[in-house]
């Protein structure tokens, strides 16, 4: 498939994971990919993967949490291209009660995962309302919806994107812009191995299972399956589509309701 032909799309912490997975699947498409990430080097390293693979793709260090720094990387991309897709992916996460949560560790889930957004949309929109046309897609999480032990200050912030992703949707569609957000549940990305690595080093894999079968298809999701359903939302074959919620979870949301 060529839906992403001639088009630019920029994803943010598109150097590792999910979105790496999607920078990836975009670019299979024809897209020119802006990897966007706190670290070049892994957005450098997802262009050279990119490029690999005969893509189109350029590396774009930016922490998302600053604006004058978003502002900066989005003028840079302006000045020789469009942008058709935003893609806000970068975040991060936290375990936790709100008890345990300090206030330093909510004011930085507040920067990235609820500030980043806003920063990116509030740069990329006044360039897609000047064409009347774009696709915006927010990275929520099943912690959006329903609730999560141990994770206070993480479904906050992704509650935030949710009701973010519903207000831009309503707001902007006189322009041809479209605003949906996915809600994937446990995915096996590198933060996972990370945490049991840093958390159970010695019982690494019963732990593993055991997150697995919290999801009731019992594993967990992938990558790929999350960029499978970005790549549909953000393609013209969605035009109709803006102003929702797509769970990807395994039922995680649907058998807990």
């Amino acid at each position: 498939m060529n839906r992403y032909e001639n088009k630019t799309v920029l994803v943010t912490g598109g150097g590792s994971g999910i979105g790496r997975s999607i920078c990836m699947r975009l670019a299979s498409e024809g897209a020119n990919v802006k990897v966007v990430d706190i670290d070049l080097k892994t957005a450098e390293s997802a262009v050279y993967a990119i490029e690999s693979a005969h893509g189109k793709a350029t590396a774009h260090a930016c922490d998302v949490a600053d604006l004058d720094k978003v502002n900066a990387v989005v003028s840079d991309i302006l000045a020789t291209t469009k942008i058709d897709v935003l893609i806000n992916n970068a975040g991060i996460a936290h375990v936790g009660k709100l008890e345990d949560t300090s206030e330093a560790d909510f004011d930085q889930l507040i920067a990235v995962n609820v500030k980043g957004v806003y920063n990116m949309m509030f740069a990329v929109i006044p360039a897609m309302k000047a064409r009347r046309s774009g696709a915006i897609l927010n990275m929520a999480s099943v912690a959006s919806s329903v609730g999560i032990a141990d994770r206070f200050a993480y479904s906050a912030t992704k509650g935030a994107v949710l009701t973010m992703t519903y207000s831009v949707a309503k707001d902007y569609v006189d322009w041809g812009i479209r605003c949906n957000c996915v809600a994937p549940g446990r995915v096996h990305t590198p933060f996972v191995d990370k945490y049991l690595e840093e958390n159970y080093p010695n019982n690494r894999d019963e732990m593993f299972a055991k997150l697995a079968k919290t999801q009731p298809m019992g594993r967990m999701g992938t990558p790929d399956e999350i960029a499978a359903l970005v790549a549909y939302l953000c393609s013209d074959e969605a035009a109709f589509v803006t102003g929702s919620n797509f769970p990807i979870d395994g039922g995680f949301v649907s058998m807990n309701n």
